[in-house]
């Protein structure tokens, strides 16, 4: 059974969504495109969104990683004009949204009222309180490889409905195998079951 890797960095990876970094171009299989916080250069803004406009081919699953960061150096109005940017571009050519997020969930769930597309949360690693909030706003979640060992997450991901959930390795290098075996053990629900609802997800996704 090939597993869906919501969001890694890993080229060779064909049964995912892989994070184009910025600069680089296109690749053949599915990807995700965005302008990062950390990655923000006001000086460059206009390369930075002619570039992003300029790779998305019929490949393109999402925008993102885009977002807010209060750990970068980037000043927030930056932060969210850059980020409000590419949620209008999501509207306009109906892809849906990966979102970074560093302690500013609720930035984000107001920011979040001038989508029309779907957003996900990627490498949700935060408190049950942060999940229902975010769920309540239509938001997604997207988990990585902390649910293998953060009992605290473990306890949240059993409240999380299945047709709001994502599983991805992101950076880390583990098998998301592991992953979804934990998963399906915390939602006393199959493999396959598991799977195929994260399948049904990505559909409901990708139709708006």
């Amino acid at each position: 059974m090939d597993f869906f890797d919501f969001h890694h960095h890993k080229k060779n990876y064909t049964f995912g969504i892989y994070n184009l970094n910025i600069g680089d171009t296109a690749p053949d299989v599915l990807y995700s495109i965005g302008i990062h916080p950390q990655d923000i250069c006001r000086d460059q803004l206009k390369f930075q969104f002619n570039w992003l406009q300029s790779e998305i081919t019929s490949n393109c699953f999402a925008i993102g990683e885009c977002g807010l960061d209060s750990l970068v150096n980037v000043d927030e109005e930056t932060q969210k004009n850059v980020f409000l940017r590419q949620i209008n571009l999501s509207n306009e050519i109906k892809k849906p949204l990966i979102i970074h997020c560093v302690r500013k969930y609720y930035e984000i769930i107001s920011l979040s009222r001038n989508a029309q597309q779907a957003m996900i949360i990627h490498g949700f690693n935060k408190k049950q309180k942060i999940a229902i909030d975010l769920l309540e706003n239509k938001l997604y979640l997207s988990f990585g490889k902390a649910v293998l060992y953060n009992l605290s997450l473990q306890h949240t991901i059993k409240f999380v409905p299945i047709d709001k959930l994502f599983l991805e390795t992101d950076d880390s290098d583990f098998n998301i195998s592991e992953l979804y075996q934990k998963v399906s053990e915390l939602k006393n629900i199959s493999l396959e079951q598991l799977h195929n609802q994260i399948k049904e997800n990505l559909e409901t996704i990708s139709n708006g």
